[in-house]
């Protein structure tokens, strides 16, 4: 089969890579039916990870099942699944507990952006669609794999409530569906940070009161002075870098919240300015397999459509531009069509 290889920064390939197949009983192999481009991927792209050998690409993934080890029984052949970029068996303490990211036995996709995936936990992992969903759902369904569920995750880490004041730090897919989970979560404002109209115009759509140009300190101030001088109830930090975090940090009132799911990079917090602030900081990798079912159903039932976060649609073998259009800001997010 074919799939996406990086070889270096700046250096994606579509080639033969080794098929997927069962190698556990808890294992299940699925037919992509569509797979994307994540912003996390354009960290080792650009060089901020290091690629020390070629390997795999891609952790967002939704299709069809073509085959199942012999453990499995919740999923069989045919059947349309989602699931999520991290895997879990759904069954210990820490699944049980709600965190199924933080699973005793879990294991982070890294091999989706290929004509075949295997799937380890997925008796734990998978879950399926009553019947087919149309293909026009199916983008809706991939951004439930990961950063639907991450925006999610943020929102719930940040404990949005109904009536609050939330603000988003980040305009990518994971921050523009952070203001999709602000408002079904009930914010009665939502201040999304953005300098880029294309996605200032889609945050709006998705529930957006506010936009907010300015970044780091003066982007901090900007939300002192929009809340009276105390700052907001709930920042959700979806960017992973160093001034986002001081910006969100900096943005929320004492007693407030930050949820922060962008993977951190050379992200350091001050312990005395936490301290004194009386912020609340809670995040990670979203546990996505635990909102997997009433996300699907709200992306089924048409109440969300976060699919709208996909603007670049390519045939999969042409994964080195939808990177390259990331990585250039020209598009949000790739979805790519085997």
């Amino acid at each position: 089969m074919r799939g996406a290889v990086i070889h270096a920064p700046g250096d994606v390939r579509f080639e033969t890579v080794a098929d997927a197949k069962i190698l556990k009983p808890t294992d299940a192999v699925i037919r992509t039916a569509v797979t994307c481009v994540c912003g996390s991927d354009l960290w080792p792209y650009r060089g901020a990870e290091p690629t020390d050998e070629a390997h795999p690409m891609g952790h967002e993934y939704v299709g069809f099942v073509e085959e199942v080890g012999s453990e499995v029984t919740n999923v069989e052949p045919g059947q349309f699944v989602v699931g999520s970029f991290a895997t879990s068996d759904n069954a210990c303490a820490n699944c049980r507990n709600g965190f199924q990211s933080n699973c005793l036995n879990v294991e982070f996709m890294s091999t989706c952006q290929a004509e075949y995936v295997r799937i380890p936990h997925a008796q734990g992992t998978l879950v399926a669609t009553d019947g087919v969903p149309g293909e026009e759902l199916w983008p809706g369904l991939l951004a439930v794999s990961d950063v639907l569920g991450t925006g999610w995750w943020a929102a719930e880490a940040a404990q949005v409530a109904p009536g609050s004041t939330a603000v988003i730090v980040g305009d990518g897919a994971v921050g523009l569906c952070g203001v999709i989970a602000a408002k079904e979560f009930g914010a009665e404002r939502i201040i999304a940070m953005s300098r880029h109209e294309s996605r200032q115009q889609l945050a709006l759509e998705f529930g957006a009161t506010d936009i907010v140009t300015e970044r780091g300190e003066d982007g901090a101030e900007r939300i002192k002075e929009m809340t009276g001088g105390v700052g907001a109830d709930s920042v959700l930090e979806c960017v992973g870098t160093a001034q986002a975090m001081r910006q969100a940090l900096r943005s929320t009132r004492p007693g407030g919240s930050v949820g922060f799911v962008g993977v951190p990079h050379e992200v350091a917090v001050d312990g005395q300015e936490l301290f004194f602030s009386h912020v609340g900081l809670r995040g990670g990798p979203a546990p996505v397999r635990r909102y997997l079912p009433d996300l699907i159903d709200r992306v089924l039932t048409g109440r969300i459509d976060p699919g709208k976060v996909f603007d670049l649609t390519l045939p999969l073998e042409r994964v080195a531009e939808g990177y390259q259009a990331m990585d250039e800001r020209r598009a949000i997010k790739t979805l790519l069509k085997p």
